[in-house]
């Protein structure tokens, strides 16, 4: 009896068994069928519809890093050209003027009384031309001739009538003296014609020199035309001086820029050194450039250069190297580089605290990418570029070098010639499938 209760219990024991193990390798075996159903299936998303690009190998620019300050191209203290009162000023600090801008007006109330004065004087010396004209009979503008001058022409009218009556004398003379010699007239008669041709001789002689006076005279009187026209001539110069005088009471400034300080008044009387303004010009601004005495050799003038400044962080300032000072700071060890940098914008202030890189010969090997490409992680502050693959995204954590204009220096982490995506980047992950 006991041994075939016994027999009862293992058998029950042993089917229970067999059925355990039939429930644990059906489960396994489902469980494997599962896993390998989902790993035939693969990414099982949406695909996302993107733009590309390419990354660029390409030669970068080896450079000089550098900081400096921004100072003014040109620092100006404008004075005015005369002296006075100031009537006006047009301008603040802080304001931007156009170049040839109107800065100031000083009272020119004496300049043009000044201008009355010397119209008045031409008025006067040309008054005095015509009257002098007058005297020779010149007609005004008319060209001077000596024989037309009244007096000159009853001078010489005079010695002809001399000269005639001389030659009358002096006939009569030789006809009376060959009477007498052959006995038909006396000696009494004879040295009254002789004394008559003397006479009239004397009389010639003093015609003549009659005629060189008022010749003489009608040249001085001439020279008096040329003196009374240099008259007219020196006042219209004094008009011309007082028109000048006018327009130098305006004062302009002598390029665009900033204005700095305006220490006078209107009512404040100027002298020619005294400074109205003090004008910057900012445009282009100067970068003064501290650089290391081992990098001095390969700054030179003309060289591009590129700068940042807090300001404007998300800004690169371009210019160019204008001078090298040649000497070096024996203290800092370090030379002044001063480079012009265009601020069309007016954006760079003198004073502001700048980076600058200065391009150098030679060059290395970089990649680059659209900017368009660049992705950055708000949890890890990294920047992450997506490969397109074969339809797939790539993940690629990657280092940020420079900038240069719609492109991104890529330091490490991407090679050149890869495909990047450039749309889409909020909805990537790494294995996304994608087509553009």
């Amino acid at each position: 009896m006991a041994r075939s209760v016994f027999k009862v219990l293992f058998c029950v024991f042993l089917a229970a068994a067999c059925g355990s193990c039939s429930y644990f390798s059906g489960g396994s075996n489902s469980n494997r069928a599962r896993g390998n159903s989902n790993a035939n299936t693969g990414d099982t998303g949406p695909t996302i519809s993107i733009t590309t690009g390419k990354a660029e190998a390409r030669t970068v620019a080896s450079s000089i890093t550098a900081t400096g300050t921004l100072v003014a191209a040109e620092t100006s203290d404008v004075a005015p050209k005369v002296a006075g009162k100031i009537a006006n000023i047009y301008v603040n600090v802080g304001q931007f003027i156009a170049g040839g801008a109107t800065i100031a007006k000083i009272d020119d109330t004496d300049a043009r009384l000044r201008l009355i004065a010397a119209r008045t004087a031409v008025t006067q010396a040309q008054v005095a031309v015509r009257q002098a004209e007058a005297r020779i009979g010149l007609l005004e503008g008319g060209q001077f001739q000596s024989s037309a001058v009244p007096e000159v022409r009853t001078a010489a009218a005079n010695y002809q009538s001399a000269l005639a009556s001389q030659r009358q004398a002096e006939a009569n003379e030789k006809r009376y003296r060959e009477l007498t010699e052959t006995g038909d007239v006396a000696m009494a008669t004879y040295e009254t014609y002789r004394t008559a041709r003397d006479t009239a001789r004397a009389q010639a002689n003093a015609a003549h020199e009659q005629l060189n006076t008022a010749i003489n005279t009608a040249k001085q009187n001439n020279q008096a035309i040329a003196a009374a026209q240099a008259g007219v001539e020196a006042a219209q110069n004094q008009i011309k001086q007082a028109q000048q005088d006018i327009a130098d009471t305006v004062v302009y400034a002598p390029y665009a820029g900033y204005v700095s300080a305006r220490p006078v008044a209107v009512g404040e009387y100027v002298s020619t050194a005294t400074s109205v303004i003090t004008l910057l010009r900012t445009n282009p601004i100067k970068a003064e450039i501290q650089i290391s005495e081992a990098d001095v050799p390969y700054a030179a003038i003309g060289r591009a250069v590129a700068v940042k400044v807090d300001a404007y962080k998300d800004r690169t300032f371009g210019g160019t190297v204008s001078a090298v000072n040649p000497a070096v700071d024996p203290n800092s060890r370090s030379a002044t580089v001063e480079a012009l940098i265009e601020n069309g914008d007016n954006a760079l202030r003198a004073g502001m605290f700048v980076t600058a890189n200065i391009t150098r010969e030679g060059g290395a090997p970089g990649v680059f990418v659209p900017k368009a490409a660049i992705a950055r992680d708000p949890t890890t502050n990294n920047y992450k570029v997506f490969v397109i693959q074969d339809g797939v995204a790539h993940l690629k954590v990657v280092q940020l070098g420079t900038e240069e204009g719609d492109s991104q220096q890529i330091i490490s982490g991407l090679n050149g010639d890869e495909t990047v995506a450039t749309s889409a980047l909020d909805q990537l992950y790494e294995g996304a499938k994608v087509v553009s």
